[in-house]
């Protein structure tokens, strides 16, 4: 037997990287993140943009932990936010009653959010787009949630499969969501820079002509590929 939790748990005093780190990862694709990562650091599929014109962001994660089918928490990262952040509200995947909508959107981007990430679900298609603020998330449904608590606000979670702390810098585009823990950005950057230096190589190698998958022509100038009839 647990004690009832107090309705709102928040805690507001995390450090935040510096506006011109948070740009460096701007336009950034996703893919080019997840492979300085090690292949790995993105939300699961089903997180996607469900606003057709505003599909890329990079900013600071401000967390929150709603639970099924409640909402308190989003209230609560809404108090705390500040220009520049994305507001990352776990759900425990639950999809069959919207977490966000327009009216939780528009006051977002009144505060400067630069994006909302779910791994539940949101409603007011239209509406968001006309508040143009992108959002993400794992389902959209007409059904609306409760404001009953309890909640976490500014405390680590786990949203689409990925660990999330406030203060993590997270960046979604058309493809999904990835994150990238406070402790390694400047790995992260570092990483970054091969990644890309080594895709422009290959990119522009195809554009040329390129014909043959090079993992392929390593492996037969190893003599490591067998052909059988």
């Amino acid at each position: 037997m647990i004690d009832d939790p107090p309705l709102l748990t928040i805690r507001p005093g995390f450090a935040r990287p510096s506006a011109a780190t948070v740009a460096r990862f701007a336009g950034v694709p996703t893919g080019n993140l997840a492979d300085a990562l090690g292949g790995r650091g993105a939300m699961r599929p089903a997180i996607k943009p469900v606003v057709g014109a505003a599909e890329r962001f990079a900013g600071v994660a401000v967390t929150c932990f709603c639970g099924p089918a409640d909402n308190l928490a989003v209230m609560g990262a809404l108090s705390i936010v500040t220009a520049g952040d994305v507001i990352v509200a776990a759900a425990d995947g639950f999809i069959d009653a919207a977490i966000c909508g327009d009216v939780v959107a528009g006051i977002a981007k009144n505060r400067g959010v630069v994006a909302f990430v779910t791994d539940g679900a949101v409603r007011d298609r239209d509406g968001l787009d006309q508040v143009g603020l992108p959002v993400f998330a794992a389902a959209v449904t007409p059904d609306s949630c409760a404001k009953s608590g309890p909640g976490l606000v500014g405390l680590p979670i786990v949203c689409g499969g990925i660990a999330v702390a406030s203060g993590d810098i997270v960046v979604g585009d058309r493809d999904g969501v990835v994150v990238i823990p406070a402790a390694r950005i400047e790995a992260v950057l570092d990483s970054l820079a091969r990644v890309q230096a080594a895709e422009s190589a290959i990119l522009a190698k195809v554009a040329a002509g390129l014909a043959e998958p090079p993992a392929i022509a390593a492996l037969a100038a190893r003599n490591l590929i067998r052909t059988v009839e």
